[in-house]
């Protein structure tokens, strides 16, 4: 068996792995190690979970440990999709350069441009950055990308997802032709292929799994939910969701549950906060400090149940989460791969539940396609339906289509309002009878001669002293009406 003292890997990396507590390792680091230190490109294909960040890390500290870096040149360069996968990176530099003098500088969004300039301005060896916030640097024209000797692209699939690709081909653009490429990802869409084609020169291939495949340590179940009432599939939702938590008890002793939309993770959480659960949402659109004390709180088991959009879905590296649900189903399959992936990690054991509400179960069909397997139904938690839950989304504060018929109106209590409206509708209108033909033809001159006025304020067809025709009766029309012309006559 290979362990990292047969890598070649610097003494003092060696060191720093051994404080660690690590002495094997993942297949992904023994294919992905050698080759990086003899300096080739490197096309690494391995599902989340399985090591990939110390496949480049290790290599890039012991060819960076000797040199030194010039003012705003840096020698290495690790472009991250998010956040939290950039700062992740970063730790396990702190980690394995703790014997060595590198510098770094993480270059991400929600920190201040100036204290990321100081740190570039007096030179670093790794530069650690997502793509949008380097290319501001780059056009502030605080970075040159000329003296960059080792490039990684991590995630390069989520990149793709993200929208990245475009930004990336412009980096590489401005590193030199004669860096050297680590490329990572766990799927290798055709688009990923095309780029790998483009910009890495003859690369050394490990892939250590079948592409986009779960772990078999994660025991993965699926749960079958139609609501009682469309308007009511949210709250019901969460009543699923909060059984399927209280029936694992003690063995979740913390989970990430995964919601396609943001507005849904803070749904989702504050309802668990009301229910009395220990849960935080985490998504992009929250200040990274607070982010980050959300992921460390999630980390040391201050917070038990992390709510999360697919920004967590990659990358994060929390070793020991024992429970991953999906509250909603992804709409890309490998999405679910990624997303499972945040259990049963190091050949930890570990469980992920899915619910699924009738509009889902095409994305599921494409998921259990793309995994070629089939994931176990389980019953509902739940028997009968759940009792709605607070707060209420937009959604379910719409009331229901009106429906024309009569019954619909005597489920909503307006039965009650309708023989009112038949009894006033009654009064007003008394029932017409047969008026004299003699009256009738009295009436018809003046019909015909009479314009056609309203006088609103008093309810007739009166305008002066003129009379005025009263039009649709037909050939019935009450005697009341009749006689007020005759009245009128005779005065």
């Amino acid at each position: 068996m290979t362990k990292f003292t047969d890598l070649n890997l610097n003494p003092k990396v060696l060191k720093a792995i051994e404080e660690a507590g690590y002495e094997t390792p993942t297949p992904i680091q023994a294919g992905a190690i050698p080759p990086a230190l003899e300096g080739r490109d490197v096309l690494g294909i391995a599902q989340t979970g399985t090591g990939k960040t110390a496949s480049f890390t290790l290599p890039m500290i012991t060819l960076l440990a000797r040199g030194r870096a010039r003012a705003r040149m840096p020698r290495s360069l690790v472009l991250c999709p998010t956040r939290e996968l950039a700062a992740q990176v970063a730790e396990n530099f702190d980690v394995y350069t703790k014997h060595l003098k590198l510098t770094k500088a993480l270059l991400i969004g929600g920190v201040s441009f100036k204290e990321q300039e100081q740190l570039i301005d007096k030179g670093v060896d790794v530069l650690i950055a997502t793509p949008g916030r380097l290319l501001d640097h780059f056009e502030r024209g605080k970075l040159l990308l000329t003296g960059v000797q080792i490039m990684v692209v991590d995630e390069a699939d989520r990149m793709l997802d993200m929208g990245f690709i475009p930004d990336i081909e412009r980096i590489f653009s401005l590193t030199p032709f004669t860096r050297q490429t680590l490329f990572f990802s766990a799927t290798m869409a055709p688009e990923i292929e095309r780029i790998t084609n483009t910009f890495l020169s003859g690369p050394e291939r490990v892939e250590v799994a079948r592409q986009a495949t779960a772990s078999e340590t994660i025991e993965q179940g699926a749960v079958f939910f139609k609501p009682s009432r469309k308007d009511r599939e949210a709250s019901e939702k969460r009543a699923v969701l909060r059984a399927l938590i209280d029936k694992e008890g003690d063995a979740c002793t913390n989970a990430i549950i995964f919601c396609n939309r943001k507005v849904d993770v803070d749904i989702v959480a504050k309802s668990l906060k009301k229910y009395g659960y220990n849960a935080a949402p985490i998504h992009g659109d929250l200040d990274q400090s607070q982010r980050m004390r959300t992921l460390d709180g999630f980390r040391d088991g201050s917070v038990r149940l992390l709510i999360a959009s697919d920004v967590a879905a990659r990358g994060l590296d929390v070793p020991s989460v024992s429970h991953v649900f999906n509250f909603d189903v992804p709409s890309h399959a490998e999405d679910y791969v990624h997303r499972i992936g945040r259990t049963g990690r190091a050949g930890r054991t570990g469980k992920a539940f899915t619910i699924i509400v009738p509009k889902d179960e095409k994305n599921f069909e494409a998921i259990e396609t793309l995994i070629q397997k089939e994931i176990p139904r389980i019953d509902s938690p739940i028997r009968g339906t759940p009792a709605s839950d607070a707060p209420v989304t937009q959604d379910e504060e719409k009331p229901a289509k009106r429906s024309r018929s009569r019954s619909r109106r005597s489920e909503r209590g307006e039965s009650a309002a309708a023989p009112k409206l038949e009894e006033a509708a009654a009064v007003e209108t008394p029932t017409p009878t047969p008026t004299p033909a003699a009256e009738v033809a009295e009436v018809s001159p003046e019909r015909d001669r009479a314009p056609r006025t309203t006088d609103k304020s008093r309810g007739r067809g009166r305008k002066g002293d003129r009379e005025t025709t009263v039009v649709g009766m037909g050939d019935h029309m009450p005697e009341f009406i009749a006689l007020s012309f005759e009245q009128r006559r005779a005065s």
